[in-house]
């Protein structure tokens, strides 16, 4: 149990200070296209879909480390 919680840990630390990093350059290198701009003009603002990608990659870590538990168990198992 010890060794999924060092893992849980450093994956999310990992995945935020892969998001950060990411939107950062994203965010650096974006052009707005100002002619598109102009033309609509309306109050509102979109920012897309709210969605949660760090419980999907909770999940895919949680499977993928019990996974190579296993797998790494039943190949100790078998060399001895």
């Amino acid at each position: 149990m010890k060794k999924f919680s060092v893992f849980i840990i450093s994956f999310i630390i990992l995945f935020l200070a892969f998001q950060i990093l990411s939107g950062l350059i994203l965010t650096a290198f974006h052009t707005p296209n100002l002619p598109s701009i102009a033309n609509d003009l309306n109050r509102e603002i979109s920012f897309g879909s709210a969605s949660n990608p760090l419980l999907l990659a909770l999940l895919t870590a949680t499977v993928a480390y019990s996974l190579s538990q296993k797998i790494f168990r039943v190949s100790n198992t078998q060399t001895s």
